[in-house]
């Protein structure tokens, strides 16, 4: 056996047992099944629709017969994108619109609403599924730390905006995809910005813990209006999230074959948004937290009603929304 051989056998054993540790064997996706018009009238705003879990989510509501609003940054991608689900979902489907978003900037976040808001007679379902995952320090058009100004602000800026059209669209849903690293952040009160001290992972479980928070709050305060709104983990699915991670040149093709084996493919994850918004099952639940369709435990930090409400004010004074 040659040297080269010996190494690539070492080195795609070592990654392949470090994927089993991360990554514990998945169990077997089982895929929803719904009547062919459970969507048709609805409407339906997935933020992040051109990849990943958001645009799988896309493409199942459209078969679904949904009006599809993909509210993505990235025009050019997603009319190529909304071109392929389109030719997809068959002959018998509903409708897509493309609207830009950038959920980096309030100015743009404010701009899809006044559209949305004017154009749009209701919202049955928004999906607040867009994300960035561990990029390097960069900041928000509005001075924000990039991934809590994206993951967080920009998606509370956005559900603020629409909710008196939602409210008036009830029953209707709003449906938050977090992540199950929430478990190792915590809301730093003292530095929201991180600009004392950069931890790119700390920040996003930072950010994905106050889709929790922000997901407990709400509820409270949509009490009695039948708006509801749930979050969920989709658990660690093959999309471009991670496209910021540095892997050495020579694993990318171990990392990519044993991505293949361990995690979910962009459908699977897409399983539990589409359950959230869609299944009569959960019509009335708020403020839970679901993974693979079924209701998760979440830890105290998560559950913290004072932290959530100190969140919101702060998230309010930082997005300019009037007291």
């Amino acid at each position: 056996m040659s040297t080269a051989v010996l190494i690539a056998a070492v080195v795609g054993g070592g990654v392949l047992l470090l994927m089993r540790r991360l990554f514990p064997r998945r169990k077997a996706v089982k895929l929803l099944q719904y009547p062919t018009d459970t969507m048709r009238g609805k409407t339906v705003i997935v933020t992040g629709a051109n990849s990943g879990i958001g645009k799988a989510l896309a493409g199942e509501l459209l078969k679904l017969r949904a009006r599809v609003i993909m509210a993505c940054r990235d025009l050019r991608s997603a009319e190529d994108v909304a071109q392929d689900l389109r030719s997809q979902a068959g002959p018998e489907q509903g409708e897509v619109v493309i609207k830009h978003l950038d959920l980096a900037s309030l100015r743009s976040v404010r701009n899809f609403c006044e559209e949305i808001n004017k154009e749009e007679p209701k919202i049955d379902v928004l999906v607040n599924n867009a994300g960035i995952y561990q990029c390097p320090y960069t900041k928000t058009e509005d001075g924000f730390e990039m991934q809590f100004g994206v993951n967080h602000l920009g998606h509370f800026l956005l559900t603020h905006l629409l909710l008196d059209l939602l409210k008036a669209s009830s029953p209707s849903r709003i449906v938050v995809v977090s992540s199950k690293l929430y478990k190792y952040g915590h809301i730093n009160f003292d530095d929201l910005n991180s600009e004392g001290n950069y931890d790119k992972a700390f920040c996003y479980s930072q950010s994905k813990l106050a889709n929790l928070l922000f997901t407990l709050e709400l509820a409270h305060q949509l009490e009695g209006t039948a708006v509801t709104i749930n979050a969920l983990t989709p658990g660690m699915v093959r999309t471009r999230l991670g496209r910021h991670v540095q892997i050495p040149l020579l694993a990318k093709p171990l990392f990519h074959l044993a991505s293949l084996v361990f995690l979910k493919s962009p459908l699977e994850g897409a399983q539990t948004p589409l359950y959230l918004a869609c299944s009569p099952e959960v019509e009335g639940v708020s403020g839970k937290c679901f993974a693979n369709c079924e209701e998760e435990e979440l830890m105290a930090k998560a559950s913290d009603k004072q932290a959530a409400k100190k969140l919101w004010d702060i998230s309010r004074r930082m997005v300019g929304l009037a007291e």
